[in-house]
């Protein structure tokens, strides 16, 4: 399952984005965060999450926080 880092989010929204560990940027939306328990994420926040593509973009799915 990919690691990445929270690059932004807007919690009103539900809408952000995030960095995967290669540097890709993946997309969040609000079906992101369904099933997850989570109603927001922090700049920098380690998560771990799936990756669906859709019209040429990368959502993550299924947002879980990265614990050390």
């Amino acid at each position: 399952m990919p690691q990445g880092t929270i690059k932004g989010f807007d919690g009103e929204a539900r809408t952000g984005s995030l960095l995967m560990e290669d540097r890709t940027e993946v997309h969040i939306d609000p079906t992101s965060l369904e099933g997850s328990g989570l109603r927001f994420l922090r700049l920098g926040q380690r998560v771990k999450f799936d990756i669906v593509e859709e019209s040429g973009q990368k959502f993550a799915r299924s947002l879980r926080i990265v614990t050390l």
